[in-house]
């Protein structure tokens, strides 16, 4: 019988005994890596939004809108565009 795991839970057992090194190390190889490093960066997301508060939440989604209004989506590939 084979065991079956949904996206969050796979992402969160696989780097569930990082230590911080290893996490920044994961974050800094998927950002701007391969789009199939992206539903992890989501699910991390996803736990860090749960666990701010309301004022934290819109300071993040002010930055979010800040470099979405000074980006192309010309600009996303390799980095670029980022302030």
């Amino acid at each position: 019988m084979s065991i079956l795991l949904d996206l969050r839970q796979a992402v969160i057992h696989k780097v569930h005994d990082q230590d911080k090194d290893q996490l920044r190390s994961m974050i800094e190889g998927s950002v701007d890596g391969p789009e199939a490093a992206l539903p992890g960066l989501g699910v991390m997301f996803e736990m860090m939004w749960k666990d701010m508060d309301a004022s934290q939440q819109d300071q993040l989604v002010d930055t979010i809108h800040h470099h979405l209004q000074n980006t192309t989506p010309g600009q996303l590939v390799n980095g670029a565009g980022n302030e």
